[in-house]
């Protein structure tokens, strides 16, 4: 199902959450170049369940586990020549939860693309031919596996956004793309989000959102994206900016109470979609659709309760977790 047709049918679509950090918390390596693409080669099982338990979670879009598995990245650690093999086993994973899963619901699976260069510092950001070359190979090969839609998130820049937008119209598929900001709105590269919706609007994205931005500085950087544009609109954010850090490694300035609470201006103000970005847990996941969408919990426990039923004669122990 496209994406736009599903954002005609829902009033508020929910984002999985964070994968990145999500992955360090069980165990994975997330040491430079590969970062989370390292569990592709490492802990593959512990990608697909993740993606799953998303989903129990309520999640509506998964986002293939592709951030860090471009040329680019995977040149440095000297695994160019696994690049198809690994993107394609990102984008199976994810498909493989999904079956497993067997939503009754329809349920998007997203292609993420990431910036090609490191996502906080737009000094370090390549020129035109290297991203336009490394873009159109990476949406191309997503599209290809047959991703719902391709994401283009954390742009931090115009200049990249425009070429990755680019890229993912160019394969066909529905698009969105995701800036990520400071406080006010502005892009880490000092742009204006006003300028840079007007620059990626020719390519007709489906969607905009903004990610990782700290979920207790979401509601104004939000506002000025949707005052610069008529699209469906979103936002998955952090838990916290960087400072001192939980035991698990992570910061997190806003709890899942709290990022709940943050949620609501969000959509208050006009969000489509939801989701949450580093910090963020299935957990937090499961909170915001208990908030925003408790139909789809209440829709899952009924099939689970009747797949028992059919199958055992009894239901399920309430308090049991998806393995």
């Amino acid at each position: 199902m496209p994406l736009s047709d599903l954002l005609a049918q829902r009033s508020l679509l929910m984002l999985d959450g964070a994968m990145g950090t999500e992955l360090g918390r069980h165990g994975v390596d997330l040491s430079a170049p590969l970062w989370s693409a390292r569990a592709l080669i490492s802990m593959p099982h512990v990608v697909r369940t993740l993606h799953f338990h998303y989903l129990h979670a309520g999640a509506d879009i998964i986002t293939t586990n592709t951030f860090r598995s471009n040329i680019r990245a995977l040149r440095k650690a000297g695994m160019e020549s696994e690049w198809e093999e690994l993107n394609l086993r990102a984008v199976q994973l994810a498909f493989e939860a999904r079956d497993r899963f067997q939503p009754a619901r329809p349920v998007l699976i997203a292609g993420g693309l990431a910036p090609v260069e490191d996502c906080y510092r737009p000094e370090d950001v390549p020129p035109d031919d290297e991203l336009r070359e490394e873009h159109r190979r990476q949406a191309a090969l997503l599209a290809m596996t047959g991703v719902d839609v391709l994401l283009a998130e954390t742009m931090m820049t115009i200049r990249e956004a425009v070429i990755a937008a680019e890229a993912c119209a160019a394969t066909g598929k529905e698009f969105a793309v995701s800036f990520v900001t400071d406080a006010e709105g502005t892009l880490l590269s000092g742009e204006t989000l006003k300028d840079a919706v007007t620059a990626v609007a020719p390519y007709t994205p489906v969607a905009l959102l903004l990610n990782c931005v700290a979920a207790t500085q979401m509601k104004q950087a939000y506002a000025a994206l949707r005052a610069c544009t008529s699209l469906p609109t979103g936002c998955y954010a952090n838990t916290g900016q960087p400072g001192p850090k939980e035991t698990d490694g992570l910061r997190r300035d806003a709890d899942i109470a709290g990022y709940v609470t943050a949620s609501r201006d969000w959509v208050a103000a006009g969000a489509r979609i939801i989701g949450g970005c580093c910090g963020t847990t299935p957990e937090y996941i499961e909170a915001l659709t208990g908030e925003h969408a408790p139909e789809t919990l209440a829709f899952q426990k009924n099939e689970i309760d009747a797949y028992y039923e059919e199958r055992y004669g009894r239901r399920p122990d309430t308090d049991a977790k998806p393995h």
